[in-house]
């Protein structure tokens, strides 16, 4: 069968796409919908557009278009397209004309003279608010007039009169509330911007508030003064809020990211944009020459900004180049001596290096550059912090976490901010400690609301750092559920998350889903659940849902039918006497339909004689006691459906006239309607009554008979034939009765006879006979039992596809008696609960085509058997499947080498795999001319490159290659013409690597393995030579194959240094090339060092270089001296280039040796040559013996000058404890609660400031009543004051009232 194509769930068969123009020209959007009716609106920030002169819209059958003519900055918006339920967005960016360059005006030659470049007219304001600045503000002023002033802001210009007329559109965009949104800028330094952002209020509940931030948290509205300011506007026509913020002669720290919000009630959205500063660039033709200039004397000092050299001497002066900067403030000319230039540069931002290298006479820029890389900036030292803040924390959501800092003072108090706020205890989120010098703060909890900039303050200084929360994945445990429902009904899609308050999103067909105005959409949250709620849902409501979090996603598909109501059970025509009771009775397929009854058109009132009933799907009409006036036609009609149900009453009398004499029995089936040959009917399950009018006088015996016809039944009862059950009625009392659900009863001029729930083992032929003194009379009735069908067996399924499978089954072993109608079948995923009925109307075969399911989804099918009657019971369900589709086939299938007996191919694997795993690759070849396809392996291979071998030389051959899956081959990627098998002749050519076209530098004993690529058929012969001769195989070791050649030394050794020769030959023909390599090893020891000279604190020192250099240049020597008491060497000199050096900075007195070392590229050479004699530095000058002095003992021990006075407080207020103490050194403070030490506890503060002790109680309670002690203790001794502390109770207020 041909392979199940995936339906689109979008309308769009070909979307539009965002596109960028320039300023004036013409711009064509074009999109193809599935359909050729379908109706198509386009759309510009969320409002319609019709044909006008500046849109163009044209329809083509599938194909629609929308022209733009002659583009403006206006037109840089968000476009979309509408076709039935899809929306596609699409945005227009709009360039610039490039604009041709300012001539630049010059004054005669010999005089410069700067005149203000004319400011240019304002372009026309971009549609995000970014205004342009005027050229004149960036160019430099030959007078210090001020600039010229910018432009006012762009205001909305109004669109094309078509636009106007067109009515808005106020639905809700799908991407947020903005109708335009602020876009990126860039601005030159000192020039103005403007950002717009646009809100339409006309949908919204509550006036929009607006808020702009600068970074993450810097909230601007408390920086609006001389550079920033915010506007509000609103036209009260349109209901369009406008916000703008303009910034004003920027700066280069204005630049960064910005975050536009904005809100209203329930509904948020958010922009971000960034704002780029540039520098001011020189204005364009101007003449660098005229800026050279001459000071009319050395040294001498500037007359002005604009004078020039005046005498005609260009030569004489020296050159100022002060006029090429750009304006700025007036430059003055520092000539302080202390000033350090360098400190000023670690400390200046990098554009104003060249502002101050010119300032301060600094000519080479580029050692300048070099000079400050290698500088360290030293870190300011804080002065109230040890330790600070990390830049940034992180912690998982729901956790804590604890932010450190260290003060420099224990006593000092430190505020907490978070944004800006200051912190202040509440509850159990928030817990602040301090601890000696330490400050804690620890955040419980945390939630994505502690995701936050947080600062420590102490007085003027602080630390910043920021906090992120993680918020862990959340996983769907529960998914959603394919559902079908009728149109009309509330569909609840339900899913359950692994986390409460998990926030969820629900997209249809991969649009975003919003609660509108119409609240056609209601998101319900119940704990872990999400339930997305469709009130009356539609044929437009059908489609994949999909509901994601922030780690997982699952999708659902719901299907929508109309409403067909079937008729299970129609009623009935009836025939009954006088008194007796009557039935109508039908069975609808909806059980929530209701009905009417009608008489001859009138419509049928409950009374105490007739009961109308509704259980279910069964419905009844019942009359009591018939009265010949109950006679007529009688119709059901279900509500809301246009057809009805019919039957007619048929009022039976039965008149007899008594005659005296005895009559025979007599059976009068022919005035029910019925003959001998009719057969009765009945549902399993429903009553079956046989009502037989009889005659006779007296009255008859009535024999029941089932099993054998009436003329086999004797008179005595006896039996004839076959078994026969019999049940037998006397005046009125049953004789014999077989079952306890039959019933027999016998009345004045007729005989019923019944059965209580039908079952199949009823049906047969009964046989009534009636028997009097005078005669008998018999009579045959045929009843018939009918039911469901049984269960179909077990459904197969016989293939798949990408989002559809076949399925087959057998019909039931029974039909219940009636022919089966058809089959209805139901799915549901292997994982889920819910079947999905998937034909409403009986599908007649038994093989079916089960489409939109989601691919790689295991399902399961079950069928139910449909029969005049019912529905069967549903069949076992399926085995589980999964609909996968083939992958698409492989691609760049080419020819990588081939030979005279084969062949090799590689391609790229398929660029859609789905969601089965792939298999592997299946590769056939045919001959030119047959159309048999022959495979080149057994099986299946997993890789994407093959070798076929054992071809005939010659053959043209034809090679495709398919990929495997669970689902079948893929289509065939086959070579664009068939290969003839035969090798082709190429020349040797060495691909020699770049690395290896300069000297190769190793160390002894590193292993070498050089592999050189060369190319070359059929395989060429490789040699390798060293130094002009052939390499022996022990002194290295070669690999050679049929694209490439190995050298491999395991353990380099200096023999190994030369130059290595590589030939590839083919027959005559040749290449080669050549590699230098170098082992290198560690130098020897510089040879005969000398001591040459000593004077004052100096020593020359001289010496050879050694004489094995390591096979490498020699680059420096390191010289060291030692004391030769302590023989401790010292570095003199590292990498010192030359043989003779002089050490320098000597200790008087001492006597020192000296040794140095050979350095090259490996290292330091092992050995260092050391000076046979030492150098005595002689002591000069009389020495001075400085006289000793006792140092003064200063120390004192503790006393305390102030002791502590007992106190009594009131409860809850704070209280203080002071005293004074002095010694030396600085004693150590301790304090103590009856003897306990209470330094660590959180309740006390204590505090010292030059010999005052202070021991602050925080709100202190009853319990805080006690003997306080300070101890004082330092190495000369200890002393010790104490006092009583009485907390007092709080009087209430009642009880002071009560007191006075």
């Amino acid at each position: 069968m041909p392979e199940p194509v995936k339906k689109n769930v979008s309308a769009f068969a070909k979307k539009p796409k965002s596109q960028a123009a320039e300023e004036g020209s013409s711009v064509v959007f074009e999109a193809e919908t599935e359909k050729s009716d379908a109706k198509v609106k386009w759309q510009c920030n969320s409002k319609d557009i019709s044909s006008s002169d500046k849109f163009v819209i044209t329809a083509d059958g599938k194909k629609h278009s929308l022209t733009i003519k002659e583009i403006t900055k206006e037109d840089a918006n968000v476009y979309a397209v509408i076709a039935g339920g899809s929306k596609v967005k699409f945005d227009l960016k709009v360039t610039s004309r490039p604009e041709a360059p300012a001539e630049a005006t010059t004054d005669a030659p010999g005089a410069f003279i700067a005149e203000p470049a004319q400011a240019p007219a304002p372009p026309a304001a971009e549609p995000n608010g970014v205004e342009s600045a005027p050229l004149a503000n960036d160019a430099p002023l030959a007078n210090d007039a001020a600039p010229a002033k910018d432009a006012p802001p762009a205001t909305d210009a109004p669109p094309a009169k078509a636009e106007e007329e067109q009515t808005p559109d106020t639905r809700q965009d799908l991407i947020g509330i903005f109708t335009e949104k602020p876009q990126s800028g860039e601005v030159t330094m000192g020039g103005n911007i403007t950002f717009v952002a646009k809100v339409n209020a006309g949908s919204l509940l509550k006036k929009p508030t607006v808020k702009w931030f600068k970074g993450k948290w810097m909230d601007l509205a408390s920086k609006s003064g001389k550079h920033l300011q915010l506007k509000e506007t609103v036209d009260r026509n349109t209901k369009v809020y406008t916000f703008e913020m303009l910034v004003i002669a920027a700066k280069a720290n204005f630049a960064g990211a910005y975050r536009c919000e904005v809100s209203s009630r329930d509904k948020f959205d958010s922009c971000n944009f960034e704002l780029t500063v540039h520098e001011a660039s020189a204005p364009e033709g101007f003449d660098i020459r005229a800026a050279f200039r001459r000071t009319s004397e050395a040294g001498k000092k500037r007359t002005g900004p604009s004078a020039s050299s005046t005498d005609g001497n260009e030569d004489s002066g020296e050159l100022d180049f002060s006029t090429l900067l750009k304006k700025r403030e007036a430059v003055q000319v520092h000539t302080e001596p202390d000033l350090d230039v360098w400190d000023i540069l670690s400390h200046a931002p990098a554009s104003e290096f060249e502002k101050i290298a010119f300032q301060y006479g600094i000519t080479d820029l580029r050692g300048m550059l070099k000079r400050l890389k290698k500088m360290k900036k030293e870190e300011k030292k804080s002065e109230a912090f040890l330790k600070k803040l990390d830049p940034a924390y992180q912690v998982k959501k729901g956790h804590k976490i604890k932010l450190a800092v260290e003060v420099a003072n224990s006593d000092v108090e430190v505020k907490w901010l978070k944004n800006g706020q200051e912190i202040h205890p509440t509850g159990s989120k928030y817990i602040f400690e301090s601890v000696g010098n330490m400050r804690y703060l620890t955040v419980n909890h945390c939630s994505l609301a502690d995701d936050a900039a947080y600062c420590c303050v102490v007085g003027e200084e602080k630390c910043t750092t920021e906090l992120f929360v993680k918020e862990p994945p959340i996983l769907i445990v529960k998914t959603l559920e394919d559902q079908m429902v009728m149109n009309g009904e509330r569909v609840e899609l339900e899913c359950e998350v692994s986390e409460e308050g998990a926030n969820v999103k629900w997209e249809k067909d991969g649009v975003e889903l919003t609660r509108d105005e119409s609240f056609k959409y209601r998101f319900k949250k119940d704990g872990c659940k999400h339930i997305l709620i469709i009130n009356e849902a539609t044929k437009e409501d059908c489609g994949h849902y999909k509901v994601k979090t922030n780690g997982d996603e699952s999708m659902a598909e719901l299907l929508v039918q109309e409403k067909e109501l079937e008729v299970y059970q129609s009623i009935a025509d009836l025939t009954v006497k006088a008194k007796d009771e009557a039935v109508f009775k039908c069975e609808v397929s909806d059980e929530n339909v209701k009905g009417t009854w009608f008489k001859n058109g009138i419509e049928v009132k409950p009374d105490a004689r007739i009961n109308i009933t509704h259980i279910g799907r069964i419905h009844k009409l019942t009359i009591d006691e018939v009265k010949p006036e109950d006679e007529g036609d009688y119709t059901f009609v279900p509500d809301g459906y246009a057809f009805n149900l019919s039957a007619k009453l048929n009022f039976l009398e039965v008149k007899i006239d008594f005659v005296p004499r005895q009559d025979p029995p007599k059976i009068h089936l022919d005035c029910m309607g019925r003959t001998t040959d009719s057969t009765i009917v009945v549902v399993a399950g429903n009553k079956l009554r046989l009502d037989v009018p009889i005659t006779g006088d007296p009255a008859p015996t009535v024999i029941w008979t089932k099993g054998e016809k009436a003329s086999s039944v004797k008179p005595d009862g006896g039996e004839k034939g076959r078994s026969a059950t019999s049940w037998t009625v006397k005046d009125g009392e049953i004789l014999t009765e077989g079952d306890s659900r039959v019933h027999v009863d016998t009345t004045k001029g007729h005989c019923v006879f019944t059965i209580e729930g039908a079952e199949r083992q009823d049906e047969g032929i009964y046989s009534v006979v009636v028997r009097n003194p005078a005669g008998e009379d018999t009579a045959d009735i045929n009843v018939k039992v009918v039911d469901v069908p049984d269960p179909p067996q077990a459904p197969r399924i016989l293939s798949v596809g990408e989002d559809s499978c076949v399925v087959q089954w057998d019909p039931p072993s029974f039909d219940g008696g009636q022919p089966i109608i058809g089959y209805v079948l139901e799915r549901k995923k292997t994982k889920g609960y819910r079947w999905m009925r998937l034909n409403f109307d009986p599908f007649s075969e038994t093989t079916y085509e089960a489409k939109r399911m989601i691919e790689g989804v295991p399902y399961e099918m079950r069928v139910y058997a449909v029969n005049s009657i019912g529905m069967s019971r549903h069949s076992q369900a399926s085995q589980p499947f999964v609909p996968v589709a083939p992958t698409s086939e492989p691609i760049g299938l080419c020819v990588d080498d081939i030979s005279d007996t084969s062949i090799s191919l590689k391609w790229r694997p398929p660029e859609r795999i789905g969601s089965a795993e792939l298999e592997g690759y299946g590769i056939e070849y045919c001959k030119e001319g047959t159309d048999e396809w022959i495979p080149a392996m057994e099986g299946l291979t997993d890789r994407t490159s093959l070798v076929v071998r054992g071809l005939t030389t010659g053959d043209r051959l034809q090679f495709r290659v398919r990929a495997f899956n669970m689902a079948g081959p893929s289509g065939a990627s086959t070579l664009a013409q068939p290969i003839t098998i035969r090798e082709i002749m190429q020349r040797p050519k060495i691909w020699l690597p770049r690395n290896l076209r300069q000297t190769l530098i190793k160390i002894v004993g590193d292993t070498v393995n050089i592999m050189i690529p060369f190319q070359g058929k059929p395989r060429p012969k490789v040699t390798w030579s060293k130094d002009g001769e052939p390499l022996d195989a022990t002194f290295a070791s070669v690999r050679n194959s049929d694209l490439d050649t190995i050298l491999f030394i395991r353990k380099t050794e200096r023999k190994h240094s030369g130059k290595y020769e590589l030939h590839v030959q083919i027959e005559n023909v040749e290449d080669t090339a050549s590699i230098n390599l170098q082992i290198v090893d560690l130098p020897g020891p510089p040879e005969a060092l000398k001591i040459m000279d000593i004077w004052g604190f100096n020593v020359a020192l001289e010496w050879k270089p050694p004489k094995d250099d390591g096979n490498c240049e020699i680059i420096g020597y390191h010289v060291q001296k030692a004391e030769k008491k302590t023989m401790e060497w010292f570095t003199v000199y590292d990498q010192y280039r030359r043989t003779n050096c002089i050490a320098s900075d000597l200790i008087m007195g001492n006597e020192y040796v000296f040794r140095v070392s050979a350095i090259n590229l490996v290292g330091l050479s092992p050995e260092a040559c050391n000076t046979k004699d030492s150098a005595y530095i002689q002591k000069t000058g009389i020495e001075y013996k400085p006289p000793s002095y006792k140092d003064p003992d200063f120390t004192e021990a503790p006393k305390f000058t102030h002791p502590l006075v007992n106190r009594s407080v009131i409860s809850g207020y704070n209280a203080t404890l002071s005293c004074s103490v002095r010694g030396i050194p600085k004693p150590k403070v301790t304090w103590y609660k009856n003897k306990m030490d209470i330094t660590n506890e959180a309740k006390y503060r204590m505090l010292s400031k030059q010999g005052i002790l202070t021991l602050e109680i925080r709100k202190p309670c009853t319990f805080d009543g006690g003997v306080y002690t300070c101890k004082a203790v330092n190495d000369s001794g200890e002393d010790t004051v104490e006092c009583k502390l009485e907390v007092r109770p709080q009087i209430a207020r009642e009880e002071k009232k009560a007191e006075q």
